[in-house]
């Protein structure tokens, strides 16, 4: 239909409910629910925004306008021009009486996919339909919050005196050796797609000192749980003249500061989305990978020591301490071979593992910064010097002492909003069965 104004959208929805009474406003969206009453119809109009209550009387509209009107289906793309009027029935105690509409495309979504149905689905289904999925308030109100989570962690980051960097996510050799990695033709070579920004990072340190990277990583994760995906966002982190604890303090900071900003910037969107933001505070408890196993044999659960720790003991962990908490000084064989091993004791390492209850959220802890030692570790670890001499080289060119970490943001996201499944907070989501859409 026709456009009768110059402009399809002059306010988003959650601005009409701070516009004087009166005022005129032309909104652009979704169509949410219709309810047809014959001379009137009701539509809930939503944006990425929020919804408002639309009225459309057919005693003030075009006839054949208000007679489309009353056979369009949910999902539809309208532009709607009108008055804003308060009205204590309506939610929020406003809404807009309809002047002008334009029906910009028709929608034909499955009634039980649409965003507002209350039809359980189950997640594949909803995968399967992401996009329509993701309309869901409750869905724009997750990823709402992640980008302003991230936006507060680079603002932390940057004022902080990191410089953010981009490495390579087409890689020549494990980065971590043991983990999975997707092989690629690149060329007339064998690469892999990147698993973890570490050596790059590690590098870059002994350039600027402080640097972060969020970007995609990839893993050939074999493991179909809840918080196991094959593609997810990393937030990495790497300072030269650091010990572990101090990079410790430094992810305790940043969550602290990016959670508590990113939750009361959106404290009415997450309110509405009956979503609700852990809340964090200082000090993190902290424990050490002995004091967990003798928690876990508390509660019955045996892990040997040098064994990395199961789902159940996660699990039960995850009953003990509600909230984040450290793991640290972790068996240095349960740890990638840039760990750096405790001189006193080279059978534990300067490592930590960040959970928020059952879910390990960041892992980290000081890098080894000399070349013999780092050799010796590649080699007990099964792994080939020779495949990583480019990287050997910059330990001949000055490295400091360095630490840093890697984080899930998608776990992160998930433990922080209580979602059931990692993939409720990754877009589109790719794991062991899912390449589409």
């Amino acid at each position: 239909m026709r456009l009768h104004s110059p402009r399809w959208k002059t306010h988003k929805v959650s601005d009409v409910f701070r516009l004087p009474e009166g005022s005129e406003t032309r909104l652009a969206g979704w169509v949410h629910t219709v309810r047809d009453l014959g001379g009137i119809v009701f539509l809930l109009l939503r944006d990425s925004s929020g919804l408002v209550q639309v009225v459309a009387s057919k005693s003030e509209l075009d006839e054949e306008l208000f007679n489309a009107l009353r056979g369009v289906k949910p999902e539809t793309v309208v532009s709607i021009g009108g008055l804003v009027k308060k009205s204590p029935k309506a939610p929020g105690g406003v809404e807009v009486r309809a002047r002008t509409i334009d029906i910009l495309n028709k929608a034909a979504v499955p009634p039980h996919l649409e965003p507002a149905s209350r039809s359980k689905l189950s997640l594949d289904e909803r995968l399967d339909n992401r996009v329509v999925d993701l309309r869901k308030p409750r869905n724009v109100a997750i990823f709402k919050f992640q980008s302003v989570l991230l936006k507060y962690m680079r603002e932390y980051l940057n004022e902080n005196g990191f410089v953010e960097v981009f490495t390579p996510k087409l890689i020549a050799t494990a980065t971590e050796g043991g983990a999975a990695l997707f092989p690629i033709a690149y060329f007339d070579m064998e690469a892999f797609l990147a698993q973890s920004p570490q050596l790059y990072k590690e590098q870059l340190s002994s350039v600027f000192e402080r640097v972060y990277e969020i970007g995609p990583l990839f893993r050939a994760e074999e493991s179909q749980t809840d918080r196991h995906v094959s593609e997810y966002v990393g937030v990495d982190v790497e300072v030269a003249f650091a010990t572990y604890e101090e990079v410790m303090e430094l992810l305790e900071e940043l969550l602290i500061y990016s959670t508590s900003r990113a939750s009361q910037e959106l404290e009415e969107e997450l309110r509405r989305a009956e979503l609700d933001c852990l809340k964090l505070e200082k000090p993190f408890p902290r424990i050490t990978y002995d004091e967990a196993l003798s928690i876990l044999a508390e509660k019955g659960v045996e892990v040997r020591w040098g064994e990395d720790l199961s789902t159940e003991a996660e699990r039960k962990l995850g009953e003990a301490f509600k909230g984040p908490y450290f793991i640290t000084d972790w068996p240095t064989r349960t740890k990638p071979f840039y760990i750096m091993p405790k001189p006193e004791n080279p059978e534990v390492s300067f490592s930590f593992d960040l959970m928020i209850g059952r879910i390990e959220i960041a892992s980290g802890g000081q890098r080894i910064h000399d070349k013999d030692l780092l050799m010796s570790r590649l080699k007990s670890s099964g792994l080939e010097p020779e495949s990583f001499k480019h990287h050997l080289k910059c330990f001949e060119w000055g490295m400091p002492p360095h630490s840093g970490w890697g984080l899930g943001l998608a776990r992160l996201v998930m433990a922080l909003l209580g979602l059931s499944d990692i993939r409720e907070a990754i877009l589109y989501p790719r794991d062991r069965w899912r390449l589409v859409p």
